[in-house]
């Protein structure tokens, strides 16, 4: 059978949340939001993270490739990245970053003030890590804190909120909260229409899949409400399916993933 077309969208959108196996958030009372947002929605059932810890997750979303990485240590990779992809096709992009101090900033953690709850990690922001945009200060520079998120400002945006609101370092119920209050800065934008938001965790709290069972939502005009795929899916079919929205070839091991069209209406 074909696989089905995935939209040539206007906007998407990202937002990677921490370490929460999917049975932690589907069905939770703890994620009343989140729950909304699955029956409304759509909600890949049988997704899972690439390996563990957080870093080679992100890495892996952004570049096809965990680019050999075990840890969350402080890395500089010469690969090629979803930034090189957009940038080749026309496309631009911007990453938000709760409590990123900006200015190009490479260190890893920091509490700026933006949001006193919580810490920006760099180990969950891939974009700094790869020295073509860190090395580069216009590239760099698209690379900001939270408090300048406009959903009009790229074609694709990466969201990551700090340690707190992410479940890193807070629970279930302060992210959904977070989401419930962030989420509709999007949705209810005018610049939603042709488009389309992911929400997914980096990795869960087991090793199935290699990373752990995790729960993955998409959300957008082109979805039946509360439709469920149960196609096996990981990280490196998000970033295809954003490849493929745009048919911008593929990096790494994208190349051989399938992606998340049988979600959209055909």
């Amino acid at each position: 059978m074909r696989a089905a077309a995935v939209p040539a969208f206007s906007h998407i959108y990202l937002i990677v949340m921490e370490n929460k196996e999917y049975g932690s958030i589907v069905g939770s009372s703890e994620a009343p939001y989140l729950n909304w947002l699955i029956r409304h929605y759509a909600l890949a059932t049988n997704y899972y993270a690439i390996t563990h810890p957080s870093e080679p997750n992100y890495v892996s979303l952004f570049s096809g490739s965990t680019q050999g990485i075990r840890d969350d240590g402080v890395h500089d990779f010469s690969g090629k990245n979803l930034a090189d992809e957009l940038d080749a096709h026309g496309k631009t992009w911007r990453v938000f970053a709760e409590n990123d101090p900006r200015g190009c900033y490479t260190g890893a953690t920091s509490s700026d003030g933006e949001d006193g709850s919580g810490t920006y990690a760099r180990k969950h922001e891939p974009a700094i890590s790869f020295t073509d945009i860190s090395r580069d200060r216009s590239r760099c520079g698209r690379i900001t804190d939270l408090g300048h998120f406009s959903p009009a400002t790229a074609n694709f945006e990466l969201i990551v909120p700090n340690m707190c609101h992410d479940m890193h370092d807070c629970s279930i119920r302060t992210g959904d909260s977070f989401l419930s209050m962030f989420v509709p800065r999007i949705t209810q934008s005018s610049t939603f229409t042709n488009s389309v938001l992911f929400i997914t965790w980096d990795e869960g709290s087991t090793s199935m899949g290699g990373g752990g069972h995790v729960a993955t939502i998409a959300i957008s005009q082109h979805i039946v409400a509360g439709i469920r795929s149960s196609i096996p899916h990981n990280h490196y079919s998000l970033l295809h399916t954003i490849e493929r929205a745009w048919a911008l070839g593929c990096i790494g091991d994208t190349c051989t993933a399938n992606d998340l069209g049988e979600l959209f209406r055909r």
